[in-house]
């Protein structure tokens, strides 16, 4: 694994990070193998915006590491792991509490290594829904990943 931090303290350390924090955003839950997250976006006085919906901007943000993240301890040490783009869609305003749930599969991660056998790059398009808690989306969030094999010690 690419660090030493279990997936239970890295969830302690997001839900104290400050840009988490002040948003009202909670990871939930990371998984014992890194392949699932699941993180909240607390609907809250103070993190609404002008008509009563949630930012945008806490939207985006309640998605932002977890596809790097859960990706680079999935591979492990020979790789690098980046964030190259993200885009979000808005489909609905946010008027509650949404959640976003990320899915890391043996298929992505057959693919990536695949890819990237021969020391190439890969880029990734990640997908991920926001939701109401009844299953009413809200919008999606898309991030590209940046994975290559670190090349070999001399």
């Amino acid at each position: 694994m690419p660090s030493q931090v279990s997936p239970r303290s890295m969830r302690r350390l997001l839900n104290l990070w400050p840009p988490f924090l002040f948003c009202g955003i909670r990871v939930l839950e990371i998984s014992d193998d890194w392949r699932r997250a699941r993180v909240v976006l607390r609907k809250r006085w103070y993190n609404r915006n002008d008509v009563g919906t949630q930012y945008g901007g806490s939207l985006f943000s309640m998605t932002d590491p977890f596809w790097m993240v859960l990706t680079l301890q999935c591979l492990g040490r020979d790789y690098i792991v980046w964030d190259k783009a993200g885009e979000i869609e808005f489909v609905a305003p946010g008027r509650e509490d949404v959640y976003a749930e990320f899915h890391i599969d043996d298929a992505m991660l057959d693919e990536i290594r695949a890819a990237t056998a021969g020391g190439e790059r890969h880029l990734r398009w990640c997908e991920t829904p926001v939701t109401t808690a009844g299953g009413e989306l809200v919008a999606r969030v898309r991030k590209q990943l940046y994975v290559r094999r670190k090349p070999a010690a001399r």
